[in-house]
C-alpha cells in the first residue's frame, strides 16, 4: 500500500471519526435539551399540585374570607356585594317579561311568556345586536339610546299571543355585567367600564335610571324591575327549575359565584330584614386570593402583564380567558430554554393570548394514536409546521397540569361556599339537597375541566356528596334575569291579595 493511500485511509478514519463524535455531541445535546425540557415540565407539575389537603386549606380559607366579607365593606378582597334579590323565582310566575343582557360587544333582548307550576316557559324570543365601536367610546345618552331602540323594535315584534293584561307596564330584568354599587334591586352606579367600553361621563351614574330616561326619550313604557349580574340570573334560573339550588357559579371567560344568604347572618346590612329571610349574595370570588393557592412564575408573570396587576387573581388560574394562556407562557420557556420546536422560539409562541383555550380544550380532547388534532393545532394557530408525538404529548400534559389545578380550586371554592352554610357533612341521617348551578362555556364545552371538577368535589366530601347535586342552568344572564323580574314585579302584591 503506497503512502498516497495510508494518508487517505487516514484522513477518511479520522472524518469518519469526527463525524461519529459530532453525531454523539448532538445526541447528548438533544437529550440534554429533552432532560431540560422534561425538567421544566416536572417542576410546573410540583409547582401547580393540589393534593386534598392543600385542596381542604383552600376551602377553609374560602369560608373565612366569605365571613370577614360579610362583617364589613372592604373587609375582605371578596366583595362579598348585596344584590337586594330576596325573592327568587318559584315557579308560579305567570306573565310577560322582557330581559336585556349587557355583558361585551354585542347585547341580547329576550322575551319570555311564564304559565306558572303547569307549563314554567311557555314562549321564549330573543335577539343579539351588536354594538357599533363609535358608541362604546361615546357618551352614555348615546350607548342608551341606541339600547332602547333596539328594545323597542323588538317590542314591536311582539305575536298577538303574547299580550299584556290592559294598564300593566312591560316589565324588564337588567342584566349589566360591568362593576357596579348596587343601591337597591333595580339601581346601581356604574364602578368602571371594562371589556373595551370607555364612556367617562357614565362612571358614577345608575345604569337603570339611563336606560330609563333613554326608554323615556323615544315613548317606550318599559319599567326596570331588577338589576343582575350574570351569576345571580343564575341561580333566579336554576331555582326556577331546582327549588334546591341555593347557589350559582359561572366558569366561561371569567367566573364569579353568588348563593343565597340568611339575612341575619350579613353583619354589614343594615336595612330591615327583608320578609323571605334571605338575601343574595354576589361574591364577586374571582378577586378571592390565598396564600394556599399554588402559584407558578407563569401566573405571576400573567398577573404583572395584565390590565389589572394583583387583581383577579384566583380568575386568572381558573377561568377561560387565562388557561391557554398559561399553556403559552409554559411552551415559551421550553423553546426558549430547551429547543423544544427546535431553534429559536416561533414568532406566532411570542403573541400573548394567541392561544384560546377553546384550541387548547381541542388540544387536550385530542385521543387520535398519533395527536393529529395538536399538530394541525401547531401548525394553524403557532405556524409550526412539523411536529414529533413526543412533543405533541408534552403539550397535552401540559394541558392536563392547567386544567386540573383550575378545576380541582373550582371543586374547593364551591366547598367553601358549602361549609359556610353548614352543608359540607351530613348531620343525623340528614337528607338536606343542595344543589349548585353552573353555566358558562368552560364548564359547557370543555369536558376534562368538568369531569375533574365534579370528581374532585366527590373526593372533597366524601358521604356528603350524595346530598351535593351540580347541574348545568343555561342562559342565567338571559332567562333569569327575565325571570327576576317577574319575582320582582310591581303588580305581586296586586295579584297576592
Amino acid at each position: 500500500m503506497g503512502k498516497v493511500a495510508v494518508t487517505v485511509a487516514v484522513v477518511c478514519a479520522a472524518a469518519a471519526c469526527a463525524v461519529a463524535a459530532l453525531v454523539v455531541r448532538n445526541r447528548m445535546k438533544s437529550l440534554g435539551k429533552w432532560a431540560k425540557v422534561m425538567a421544566i415540565l416536572k417542576e410546573f407539575e410540583e409547582q401547580c399540585g393540589t393534593p386534598t389537603a392543600k385542596l381542604r386549606q383552600v376551602a377553609d380559607a374560602m369560608t373565612v374570607e366569605m365571613h370577614a366579607g360579610l362583617a364589613s365593606e372592604g373587609g375582605s378582597k371578596l366583595k362579598m356585594l348585596i344584590s337586594y334579590v330576596d325573592n327568587l323565582p318559584t315557579g308560579d310566575e305567570k306573565g310577560l317579561f322582557y330581559a336585556l343582557d349587557l355583558g361585551g360587544t354585542n347585547f341580547r333582548v329576550l322575551r319570555v311568556q311564564l304559565g306558572g307550576h303547569e307549563k314554567h316557559v311557555v314562549k321564549r324570543e330573543f335577539q343579539e345586536v351588536s354594538i357599533p365601536p363609535h358608541l362604546m367610546a361615546g357618551s352614555t345618552e348615546a350607548l342608551f339610546d341606541y339600547i332602547a331602540g333596539a328594545l323597542a323594535r323588538f317590542v314591536a315584534t311582539e305575536g298577538e299571543d303574547l299580550c299584556l293584561p290592559p294598564g300593566r307596564q312591560r316589565e324588564l330584568g337588567f342584566t349589566f355585567s360591568f362593576p357596579v354599587q348596587q343601591l337597591s334591586v333595580a339601581s346601581g352606579t356604574l364602578i368602571k367600564w371594562t371589556k373595551g367600553f370607555s364612556i367617562e361621563d357614565t362612571v358614577g351614574q345608575d345604569v337603570v335610571g339611563e336606560l330609563s330616561k333613554a326608554m323615556e326619550r323615544i315613548g317606550l313604557d318599559m319599567r326596570v324591575a331588577a338589576l343582575v349580574n350574570d351569576a345571580v340570573g343564575t341561580l333566579a334560573g336554576g331555582r326556577y327549575n331546582h327549588p334546591d339550588v341555593m347557589a350559582a357559579v359561572i366558569l366561561g371567560t371569567g367566573t364569579n359565584a353568588a348563593y343565597v344568604e340568611r339575612a341575619h347572618a350579613i353583619p354589614k346590612w343594615h336595612g330591615l330584614l327583608p320578609k323571605s329571610g334571605e338575601m343574595v349574595i354576589n361574591m364577586e370570588w374571582g378577586n378571592f386570593r390565598s396564600s394556599h393557592l399554588p402559584l407558578t412564575e407563569y401566573d405571576q408573570g400573567l398577573d404583572a402583564e395584565s390590565l389589572n396587576p394583583g387583581e383577579q387573581i384566583f380568575e386568572k388560574i381558573i377561568s377561560g380567558m387565562y388557561l391557554g394562556e398559561i399553556v403559552r407562557r409554559v411552551l415559551c420557556r421550553m423553546a426558549e430554554e430547551a429547543a423544544f420546536f427546535g431553534d429559536g422560539v416561533p414568532p406566532k409562541l411570542n403573541i400573548p393570548f394567541i392561544l384560546r383555550t377553546p384550541e387548547m380544550s381541542a388540544i387536550h380532547h385530542d385521543t387520535s394514536c398519533d395527536l393529529k388534532v395538536v399538530g394541525a393545532k401547531l401548525k394553524d394557530i403557532l405556524e409550526i409546521p412539523n411536529s414529533s408525538l413526543k412533543v405533541r404529548k408534552v403539550i397535552v400534559e401540559i394541558c392536563d397540569i392547567v386544567v386540573s389545578r383550575g378545576a380541582r380550586l373550582s371543586a374547593a371554592a364551591i366547598l367553601g361556599i358549602l361549609k359556610k352554610l353548614g352543608r359540607d357533612t351530613i348531620t343525623d341521617g340528614e337528607k338536606q339537597k343542595s344543589v349548585v348551578a353552573l353555566d358558562g362555556g368552560l364548564f359547557e364545552h370543555y369536558t376534562k375541566f368538568r369531569n375533574c371538577m365534579d370528581s374532585t368535589l366527590q373526593e372533597l366530601l366524601g358521604d356528603a356528596y350524595e346530598n351535593v347535586s351540580i347541574i348545568h342552568s343555561n342562559d342565567g344572564s338571559g332567562i333569569g334575569a327575565a325571570l327576576l323580574a317577574a319575582s320582582h314585579s310591581q303588580y305581586l302584591e296586586v295579584e297576592e291579595s
